[in-house]
């Protein structure tokens, strides 16, 4: 991909939505994280005309790694600018019968820290808290933990007092860094920690 960008450029942002397709529906894993590799270069040029986008991907060919990138490192930032989509689109995927939208919903803030809406996250766990999905609660107690690292006491009272199961709170506890770390300070290195965690074919997921 970088050699690709080194000699084609970037897309322009009428382009976006046709390139991450075309890469999103080929058949090849590699091609999907190329297209999450485009949209993170890009994520300054979003909007929210890219939202149906997203929710596309997230519903199609999906699975957790390709879902922990769009929902924290897509959607966030882009919720973040534009709060009023909020209502649209994440308030419709966390009660969604598809799994991959309700952890979308879960984990789009998993990297706003002080910015976190606290009530909103603390919602979004409770109408979902009874799941017995597996990445649900999976979600659900990543969330926590990354929260907890902003906000420690009041994570400990929402636990305390609001019935979770085992796996959330289990998730929770383990303070450590999750075993997929999708972007860190080089936020185009992420798609080769995720190869490298496909081929070893963990299932240590977050």
């Amino acid at each position: 991909m970088r050699d690709f960008i080194k000699q084609y450029g970037l897309p322009e942002t009428n382009q976006i939505e046709a390139a991450v397709k075309t890469l999103w529906n080929q058949p090849n894993r590699e091609c999907h994280y190329a297209a999450l590799d485009l949209l993170v270069r890009l994520k300054k040029r979003l909007n929210g005309t890219h939202l149906p986008l997203f929710e596309w991907m997230i519903t199609t060919k999906s699975w957790w790694d390709t879902v922990d990138c769009i929902a924290p490192q897509c959607c966030g930032p882009l919720f973040a600018r534009e709060p009023q989509l909020i209502q649209r689109y994440s308030e419709r995927w966390v009660v969604s019968d598809h799994l991959w939208l309700r952890r979308a919903a879960l984990l789009f803030q998993l990297k706003f820290k002080e910015q976190t809406d606290e009530a909103l996250l603390f919602r979004y766990i409770l109408l979902n808290a009874d799941s017995d999905e597996f990445f649900i609660q999976k979600a659900i107690g990543w969330a926590l933990r990354e929260y907890a690292k902003t906000a420690p006491d009041t994570v400990r009272r929402f636990i305390q007092e609001h019935p979770l199961k085992p796996l959330s709170k289990r998730e929770k506890s383990e303070m450590a860094e999750p075993n997929v770390t999708l972007i860190k300070e080089d936020e185009h290195h992420w798609k080769t920690k995720l190869l490298i965690q496909s081929e070893k074919k963990s299932t240590n997921v977050v």
